[in-house]
């Protein structure tokens, strides 16, 4: 029972901290609003490489939110956070996209 209750503040905010790198990521790849200031580079479409750099910044600015407390010094943490916010953003845009849930479809859809 002790487990349980320790564990889950930080289930909690790892799952916030990945629905808000993968929102701020599909805002900053695909959103309408942003095509007109988006550079035409492969980059700034990309999920998994802009959803790691989202990583990154969300971990520098996590001492000015309450919404997920991670370790604000160690560089370690927000390369380690980057990485999970480019694996866990370019799963969740193959997943889902404009169309809905695309698990067992078969179709590819980039």
């Amino acid at each position: 029972m002790g487990a349980h209750v320790i564990m889950w503040p930080v289930l909690e905010s790892l799952v916030i901290f990945i629905l808000c790198a993968y929102g701020l990521t599909q805002l900053l790849c695909f959103s309408k609003i942003l095509d007109r200031i988006r550079p035409k580079h492969y980059f700034f479409s990309c999920p998994m490489c802009i959803g790691f750099w989202v990583g990154v910044f969300l971990w520098g600015v996590n001492g000015q939110t309450e919404l997920f407390i991670f370790d604000g010094v160690n560089p370690v943490t927000g390369f380690l956070l980057g990485c999970l916010s480019s694996g866990t953003s370019y799963i969740l845009n193959v997943i889902i996209c404009d169309d809905g849930i695309q698990i067992g479809k078969g179709e590819r859809h980039d």
